[in-house]
């Protein structure tokens, strides 16, 4: 990897007292997941995705209903910002644009027609794009390099005093890899990968070409990889991609149209691989199941090589994750197994999203030297960090609704009764605290359902998310308990959904094989069917009481009435539809669906006790 380039940016002081308060905003936007985060003396105060608010999936607009949250949250008004900052520099990208354009030229002319009138308009505008959502504000605006925010939001929450850093995504300004180190309240970038030679843009092209949608559609090939045979490892080595052994590599262009056109393929990549790219609507046949398991892969060998090369560089014992590709648990766990580094912590919002949080705290530590104290468990608050909504304001709302609810006045009869309706068979919409920052729902705003049912998958894909057949669970278990369900140490922690685990071989079935492709994942293969995928793997969470104390409990209920400290949690809502934000979100999900009870806060509705209008969604 070639050595960074950056000017290293000594302490500053600011015109406030060190004893004053500072507030600082971070924004990212305009390519996809747009969030906000606010830190009030060097504390997260909130931070959210656009998309829970304007219920565009991966919205990236600028953040305007995030940023306005953040504030209210704060109690403050945009004039009261000491810092806004934005999580990468517009003018970098459009550097590497046009040399992209120039490199390729005439090809990509159609691209180049559709991307420059928006950058003209707006992406080159931003500090005028910025003032005209926050009018109030009268400072400076800070941009941060796309990775090092990146880096900042991987390291900073950390609970580590020292850590190697790495952050891999499709692609920044110019890097789409940095390799680096933080100690203390600094961070410091030592090599990138550079564009076009992409990890994330290489699996981007494989998420395409079987039929997924790029940015939204990798968690999807990641699922369907466990079905298919790596038998096209040795073809992306020897013709795609010319991997070295510290992990970088080269990426023949020859296969790939990104650079100069509006596909991520080129003609000569489906003549490689024998066919034209699946459409969505198409069959899901072996080879794509294969073609899925070799480029993940190939993946995670490049990730082990990045780690296994960094360490060298660095010879610290721990290792921080953050950037798109920071998302593949399974990768993850190869690297916590695998890996040379004792200890691993990746970022819950490891996508743009989380740039939002890494600005703010790059300017908090990194640019204004504010001292940093790591935490036992970590900076993130449990992810727990969007909107939240009191008692009165959701009986008001059930009220206005004119719909049957029974309420609980104490949080230990809710989760044992919970847990019943749960033992009983039933689907459960779980809406309590705060939402979760990131992609995952953990336990916040989740659905809920017993993952000892072998039908349970079958229903939520069919009848209540309304998605792809093939896709997994992931358990929800009892931090104290993980062992005793899963193959890891007993003291094993997963809090952020961010790691595999296999089924451990005590909670294994013999399983007849009688299914073949897809429906192998109705095949029962544990006490826990639900949540183990066709490898016996499962994308586990560990809840503990301190990080989601409730969740805890109704675990804790569950185990207590069934013997079993799993539960099945998937994320609250329908295919193409952000996780619910408010009680109106969460209750048309749960009117359209076939969700059986829905859980806000201390209120119970059931299905069956709602009103006609009630069910076809007029709120």
């Amino acid at each position: 990897m070639s050595h960074i380039r950056r000017q290293v940016v000594a302490p500053q002081k600011n015109s406030h007292d060190r004893e004053s308060t500072l507030k600082i905003l971070g924004i990212s936007a305009y390519y996809h997941d747009s969030a906000a985060a606010l830190l009030v003396d060097g504390e997260i105060i909130a931070a959210a995705q656009e998309e829970r608010f304007s219920r565009k999936k991966h919205d990236p607009e600028f953040p305007a209903r995030a940023v306005q949250w953040c504030l209210s949250e704060a109690g403050i008004t945009d004039a009261e910002l000491d810092y806004v900052g934005f999580y990468d520099k517009p003018l970098l990208k459009f550097d590497r644009l046009l040399q992209t354009y120039l490199a390729v030229a005439p090809r990509g002319f159609w691209s180049f027609t559709k991307a420059i009138p928006v950058w003209l308009h707006q992406k080159l505008h931003l500090p005028r794009e910025m003032r005209r959502h926050l009018p109030g504000y009268r400072k400076r605006f800070v941009f941060t390099e796309h990775h090092e925010s990146h880096a900042a939001s991987a390291f900073f929450p950390s609970p580590f005093e020292e850590a190697a850093i790495l952050t891999v995504d499709g692609v920044g300004e110019w890097a789409t890899a940095s390799l680096g180190v933080g100690q203390g309240n600094r961070i410091q970038l030592q090599g990138q990968l550079r564009f076009p030679h992409s990890l994330g843009l290489l699996y981007s092209a494989f998420t395409s070409y079987c039929g997924f949608r790029v940015n939204s559609g990798e968690y999807k090939l990641m699922g369907l990889a466990p079905y298919g045979e790596p038998r096209f490892v040795d073809v992306i080595l020897r013709e795609l991609i010319d991997l070295k052994p510290d992990g970088s590599f080269r990426m023949d262009q020859r296969y790939f149209n990104y650079c100069s056109g509006l596909t991520m393929t080129s003609r000569r990549f489906h003549r490689l691989f024998g066919a034209r790219p699946r459409r969505s609507h198409e069959k899901i046949s072996e080879r794509h199941m294969d073609i899925a398991a070799s480029i993940q892969k190939v993946t995670e060998e490049i990730l082990l090589r990045m780690v296994r090369h960094l360490h060298s560089m660095t010879g610290v014992s721990n290792l921080c994750l953050a950037g798109g590709v920071a998302l593949n648990c399974v990768a993850n766990r190869r690297l916590q197994r695998e890996g040379p580094f004792e200890n691993l912590w990746i970022q819950p919002a490891a996508g743009d999203a989380g740039g939002a949080l890494g600005v703010t705290q790059f300017i908090w530590h990194q640019l204004l030297g504010r001292e940093r104290l790591p935490t036992s468990l970590d900076g993130m608050r449990g992810a727990l960090l969007g909107p939240s909504f009191e008692r009165d304001k959701i009986r008001e709302s059930l009220t206005r609704w004119g719909v049957p609810f029974q309420e609980f006045e104490d949080e230990q009869p809710l989760c044992d009764f919970v847990a019943k309706e749960i033992a009983d068979g039933k689907f459960v919409g779980w809406f309590q605290g705060r939402a979760e920052f990131g992609p995952r729902a953990l336990g916040n705003r989740s659905i809920l359902c017993d993952p000892r049912s072998p039908e349970a998958v079958r229903t939520i894909n069919a009848d209540i998310k309304y998605r792809e057949s093939f896709r997994p669970f992931a358990p929800a278990v009892l931090q104290e308990r993980v062992s005793d369900y899963f193959d890891v140490p007993r003291d094993w922690d997963s809090p952020y959904m961010l790691l595999v685990a296999n089924v451990a071989e005590s909670q294994r079935r013999t399983v007849q094989r009688l299914s073949t492709g897809l429906d192998r994942l109705h095949d029962v293969r544990s006490t826990v069917p639900a949540i183990t995928h066709v490898d016996h793997s499962a994308r586990v969470q560990t809840v503990d009481p301190l990080r989601h104390p409730r969740f805890h409990r109704l675990l804790s209920s569950f185990h207590a009435l069934t013997a079993c400290p799993v539960l099945l949690n998937t994320s609250f809502n329908t295919m193409d539809e952000p996780i619910v934000n408010s009680p109106e979100d969460a209750a048309r999900t749960f009117s359209s669906s076939r969700l059986d009870l829905l859980v806000l806060g201390d209120f119970v509705l059931r299905k069956s006790e709602l009103p006609t209008h009630f069910l076809f969604g007029e709120l």
